[in-house]
């Protein structure tokens, strides 16, 4: 089974060699790396290219002009699929997975035959104490919240409970993918819509507790306190922009 990792990135020279340095850091590193980079004019590209000079798993960049998260990973995913993946994981350029993330995905992947979640974590390197501590917290909030929306309750149509869907720590079989249709392109974020389609489709979504990521907190900076609470409990971003790539 062929696993490959996407990362989309957008102006992210000032982050993407910590994700890139952790990735080279698991302990399963028969996969492939795909950067979605969407129109990037800082040095984001120039520095996956430099390190896929020594990296330990091929690497490959795509440019994806589209503007969007949704985009640059639909995008991604379905040129992974056609160039032989068959099992798929996603982290994002500001996100730290830990050295078992991608041997928790393929593990997890395999035996369950679905998507697969991961636990979130704060970066440690952020904020401090209480900015990871609140994070968590709003974390935690918007999850409760997504469970007791009722949109998501299942006399919609779903045949399973909501469970919160971290687009910057999952995985997927290519054949799920492609049945529900692929991330959506629009409207950001698309990450819920695109659990909901599965929620439609099939009862294979698990939840994987080795499969860690540490998560940047630095939407707290650019949204505050209450932009970011309003984020978590699917409320937007109010009068911000819906991307911070």
């Amino acid at each position: 089974m062929t696993l490959w990792v996407i990362i989309p990135a957008y102006q992210e020279e000032a982050r993407i060699d910590g994700a890139l340095r952790a990735l080279a850091a698991q302990h399963d590193r028969d996969f492939t790396l795909l950067v979605a980079d969407n129109g990037s004019t800082d040095a984001t590209v120039a520095t996956v290219r430099a390190f896929a000079a020594h990296a330990p798993f091929p690497v490959h960049v795509l440019t994806e002009p589209q503007k969007g998260v949704g985009c640059a990973v639909d995008t991604a995913f379905r040129h992974a699929i056609a160039h032989g993946a068959t099992l798929l994981a996603r982290t994002d350029a500001d996100c730290l997975p830990e050295p078992g993330w991608t041997a928790a995905a393929r593990t997890a992947l395999l035996a369950h035959d679905g998507l697969v979640c991961g636990r979130v974590t704060a970066r440690r390197d952020e904020h401090g104490p209480a900015g990871r501590a609140l994070f968590l917290l709003l974390v935690a909030l918007g999850a409760f919240f997504g469970r007791i929306r009722p949109a998501h309750h299942r006399r919609h149509g779903y045949l399973t409970p909501y469970r919160m869907h971290a687009g910057n720590n999952m995985a997927i079989t290519a054949a799920l993918y492609q049945a529900v249709g692929g991330m959506p392109r629009r409207p950001s974020p698309t990450d819920r819509t695109f659990l909901n389609q599965v929620r439609r489709h099939t009862t294979a979504i698990t939840r994987s507790r080795a499969m860690v990521v540490q998560n940047s907190t630095r939407r707290i900076r650019a949204y505050g306190v209450l932009g970011t609470a309003r984020w978590y409990l699917e409320r937007g971003a109010g009068p911000r922009p819906a991307d911070i790539r």
